[in-house]
């Protein structure tokens, strides 16, 4: 039974991982896993239970998260990420935007938007273009 929780730890670590990106949660996944391995095997105590997570853990983190990273950074190269592609990129208004807020979609994603200065809003369907991203909202401005 215990193995099967640690199994589940690692799973929900793992998929974790799709949020945050820096391979921390999937390296305690990886000890999550270590330990389901371990304690079906040996049918270890709780006290070794923590022990092996926190020993495997800390293996991975230093040993195999560095190279990783190296390697994941290595292959993306000068390639720019999803935010620092959006500006220049066309979006349509879903709701009205103005220096206070509104929303528009980007490539089927809505997003939070704002004009750059004050004015008159842009009223919903027009096509406008991401000029910054500032935190997750799109400054934009009309085409």
């Amino acid at each position: 039974m215990a193995a099967a929780l640690w199994l589940i730890g690692a799973i929900l670590l793992a998929v974790a991982e799709t949020a945050a990106g820096e391979f921390t949660l999937l390296m305690l996944g990886g000890g999550a896993l270590v330990t389901a391995g371990a304690t079906g095997v040996f049918d270890l105590p709780p006290w070794a239970q923590g022990i092996v997570f926190v020993v495997s853990s800390v293996l991975l983190l230093v040993l195999a998260r560095p190279p990783l990273r190296r390697y994941v950074e290595r292959k993306r190269g000068d390639a720019p990420s999803y935010l620092e592609s959006l500006p220049g990129m066309k979006a349509v208004v879903s709701a009205d935007v103005s220096a206070d807020g509104g929303r528009v979609l980007v490539s089927g994603e809505e997003w939070s938007a704002r004009t750059p200065y004050d004015g008159a809003p842009i009223p919903a369907g027009v096509e406008v273009t991401i000029v910054e991203i500032d935190g997750a909202v799109a400054i934009v401005v009309d085409s």
